[in-house]
């Protein structure tokens, strides 16, 4: 199945969390964060206020409680306005 945002909506994709910290650490499920960073699977058209200045691909940094959480085909997505994205990592 398909998944088109409308108006200023993004799709996004979260990237894989690290399972263990920087000294070696294994992370359990329950002290994991959710990703900081998600990968943009689908965007909008935008608005006549909005432009849209991500792209397919593009890896971005967004609000921490930012979104709308989903689940389709078993990958799980999160849809966000353009304004909850904070920065394009790259």
């Amino acid at each position: 199945m398909k998944l088109t945002p409308t108006a200023d909506n993004v799709v996004l994709k979260a990237v894989k969390a690290e399972e263990t910290t920087a000294s070696g650490i294994i992370l359990s499920t329950s002290t994991k964060e959710k990703p900081v960073v998600s990968e943009v699977v689908a965007v909008g058209e935008g608005t006549k206020d909005v432009k849209m200045t991500v792209k397919k691909g593009d890896k971005v940094v967004m609000a921490k409680y930012a979104g709308t959480e989903i689940k389709l085909d078993g990958e799980e997505y999160v849809i966000v306005k353009m304004g909850d994205i904070l920065a394009v990592v790259g």
